[in-house]
């Protein structure tokens, strides 16, 4: 496969910013909701969510996530407000959820540890479902999943440094440690018919803690079905027809928008392409994706999580799995070895990276207000 000169499958990408004031305090994003199309609320106060249509190509889809945030930036410069690109909030605050049925319900389910989520804000990777493929592009995600380590971009959690990847060890560690099939990275499956099992194998096991704990069936019905109800990283969506990578942080726009342009290009158009698994090392070919064995994937994870691109072997790996490791600067690298953030620092490091957020999007498509 030559994955340079493939016609890629359409793409989109969903981004999660911190909002803060310009004092760097977490606040509601208010009125930023209605600056752009594809702004939306999520499930805590201070994150605003930026979705992009599918679109067609690599330009297309930078365009338009470009577009959509510059939008954002210039209401919120008038309202007083900003977009941080960290993957965690850094510092010790609380942080507080809308109140709805969906999260009720996994707070019921997850316990206390759901904490942890409520101080994540990442990206996900929608690329559109090949059909007759659409096994290969799950499984080569799942493979490919140690490329989180690409936009790491924060190693604070609640003040304390904690991995590279803070954000994904507060998922896949912490946060669903009591119930790892619904947030841990899933094995390789065979066809379709292995992935719905397991879908209602898992919805099957979250229906009974939730009925167990008091939730009526009425109300998990209308929150939840099959495919809404796990957090695994790397998802087959039939309600897109796209396969999803959920794994990355927030950051740039300009670096995750090169990430998801380039997972299109290795996943989307597999047309000529063999995928098979049986190496521990893993490597893209113009006709051949290899996976290693799940436990060797696993592996890289775990280091892309602790270390990074610190990590000489993930490096290693994700340059032969077809991506340009030098052309990524993970934020986490650049804020960490500072020992405990205080409330002092996690404002500033917000106002920065705030900053740097508007530098990227201005160099990209000048702001009105410049």
């Amino acid at each position: 496969m030559s994955v340079d000169h493939a016609e890629p499958r359409r793409r989109s990408i969903e981004v999660e910013y911190w909002v803060i004031d310009d004092e760097g305090r977490l606040t509601e994003p208010g009125e930023l909701v209605a600056a752009s199309p594809g702004a939306e609320r999520e499930f805590v106060e201070p994150v605003l969510e930026i979705k992009t249509t599918p679109c067609e190509t690599a330009a297309e889809l930078r365009e338009e996530l470009f577009d959509r945030i510059g939008a954002v930036l210039e209401r919120a410069d008038d309202l007083g407000k900003r977009l941080v690109p960290l993957a965690t909030p850094v510092g010790d605050e609380r942080i507080s959820e809308l109140s709805s049925d969906r999260t009720r319900i996994q707070n019921t389910v997850v316990g206390e540890d759901f904490a942890y989520v409520r101080h994540c804000a990442g990206t996900h990777v929608h690329v559109e479902q090949q059909p007759g493929r659409e096994i290969d592009q799950l499984n080569a995600l799942v493979a490919l999943d140690p490329a989180l380590a690409l936009v790491n971009s924060s190693p604070y959690y609640r003040g304390r440094p904690m991995a590279a990847g803070a954000r994904s060890k507060c998922y896949r560690w912490l946060a669903y440690d009591d119930i790892p099939h619904q947030g841990w990275l899933w094995r390789y499956v065979s066809d379709r018919e292995e992935w719905t099992r397991r879908l209602e194998r898992r919805h099957e096991e979250f229906v009974t803690v939730a009925t167990d704990a008091g939730v009526s069936r009425q109300t998990l019905e209308s929150n939840f079905d099959p495919e809404s109800a796990v957090w695994t990283p790397v998802q087959l969506r039939s309600s897109f027809s796209t396969v999803e990578w959920r794994s990355p942080d927030t950051a740039l726009p300009s670096q995750v928008v090169r990430l998801a342009n380039r997972l299109a290009d290795i996943v989307g158009d597999l047309e000529d392409t063999d995928v098979r698994i049986d190496s521990q090392k893993g490597r893209v070919t113009d006709e051949t994706i290899v996976l290693p064995e799940f436990d060797a994937v696993l592996e890289y994870v775990d280091a892309a999580i602790r270390e990074g691109l610190e990590s000489d072997a993930v490096r290693s790996y994700l340059d032969r799995m077809g991506f340009d490791v030098d052309a990524y600067e993970p934020i986490t690298h650049e804020i960490a070895g500072r020992g405990r953030i205080d409330p002092d620092e996690a404002r500033r490091l917000r106002l920065e990276y705030a900053e740097r957020l508007e530098r990227d999007v201005r160099r990209a498509k000048p702001l009105h207000s410049d």
